[in-house]
């Protein structure tokens, strides 16, 4: 969580030697919290977080970080209630319309501590979960209000920023009009999604994932021929890509899509099989294989390739959509699906990161 100021100078110093601070001084375990965090163990860094909020020493912007992460833990676990109430202390501000940009978040209100340094250290994480929050409890149009107010927000700052930091809030505003991208299409707005993936292809018109996203979307509006001349843009980008699996393993989900529509089962799956080759972790390759052969009427072999995923590649695999699809096939196949769900879930608790959804598994 990186905060969103302006200017620095020179290191922080301890107000009472004039030191630079050692990053063990700055904010004691951070690489530990960061740890906990990229390995989605969020109780555990829920509960280291509650220890080092008592540390006495720490400094306004990383009472703020540690407040940030506390909400994200509890975010992540699903604690949506008790995340607004973390936010709540930080949301109270009377001095400003909006509270992320109240004085109180900002370096030059502390010249103590920060004697050369400006701008705000709201890390711009906060500012998207405050945005992503109201949703998780019932209220969607704020989270949209928040989301576009968000949108005006960063294209403000654009303007007024030197070429490296200009780039990173370009960055932040494809962040925020990717997360509206996905709360319309999730609603099935496809006419907003597709407005919203042009307007970022108008600025990056050569971006592959850009291009393939606007082609899934014009496939889910019935726009065929739409969506292939989408695609077919991304497979003249691949004399230039030539080498990369990744953008290798983007085009053979291209083609899978459209052999798809085609009703071809066994040539997506022969596109999906290339993919899963070049990159086992896959995990939407691996999922649509397996749904294809489904289609196929092939049940035994579709239940095969997720149960080899969640053996092979559990990190990847252990996702709720794959877990879903894979319930739903040992509903159609076993008498006993029931027994063989709780097999699978018990396996889950032990390997799953905190924020996985266990419900995914309709027991």
């Amino acid at each position: 969580m990186d905060p969103e100021g302006a200017a620095t100078a020179t290191p922080t110093a301890s107000p009472a030697t004039g030191e630079p601070l050692s990053s063990s001084e700055l904010l004691p375990d951070l690489d530990a919290l960061v740890d906990l965090a990229s390995r989605g163990q969020w109780r555990s860094l829920s509960d280291r977080l509650s220890r080092s909020r008592s540390l006495p020493s720490l400094l306004p912007h990383h009472r703020l970080l540690l407040s940030s992460l506390t909400a994200l833990s509890l975010f992540k676990l699903r604690r949506f209630s008790d995340a607004a109430a973390a936010l709540d202390p930080l949301l109270s501000s009377p001095d400003s319309s909006d509270p992320f940009d109240s004085p109180r978040f900002r370096f030059e209100s502390y010249p103590d501590h920060y004697p050369s340094r400006s701008g705000s250290f709201v890390p711009f994480a906060l500012r998207l979960l405050h945005a992503e929050l109201p949703q998780r409890l019932g209220d969607r149009p704020q989270t949209l209000d928040r989301l576009y107010s968000l949108l005006d927000l960063v294209r403000s700052r654009i303007p007024h920023r030197s070429a490296g930091s200009a780039d990173q809030w370009r960055r932040r505003e494809a962040q925020v009009m990717a997360a509206l991208c996905a709360n319309h299409f999730t609603h099935r707005e496809f006419d907003v999604a597709l407005a919203l993936i042009r307007g970022l292809l108008e600025r990056d018109p050569a971006d592959p994932a850009l291009l393939s996203r606007l082609g899934y979307v014009q496939l889910q509006i019935g726009d065929l021929d739409g969506a292939r001349a989408s695609f077919a843009r991304v497979e003249e980008m691949r004399d230039a890509r030539r080498g990369d699996p990744g953008f290798e393993n983007l085009l053979g989900r291209n083609r899978a899509l459209g052999f798809v529509v085609a009703k071809d089962f066994a040539s997506a799956v022969r596109e999906y099989e290339a993919c899963i080759e070049r990159d086992p972790a896959d995990v939407v390759a691996v999922n649509n294989k397996a749904l294809c052969l489904m289609y196929s009427r092939d049940l035994s072999d579709s239940i095969k390739v997720l149960e080899g995923a969640l053996e092979s590649v559990p990190t990847a695999a252990v996702n709720e959509t794959l877990i879903v699809n894979l319930c739903s096939m040992y509903e159609l196949a076993y008498v006993n699906h029931g027994e063989i769900k709780k097999t699978l879930s018990s396996w889950i608790a032990r390997v799953a990161p905190d924020d996985f959804d266990p419900s995914c598994t309709r027991i």
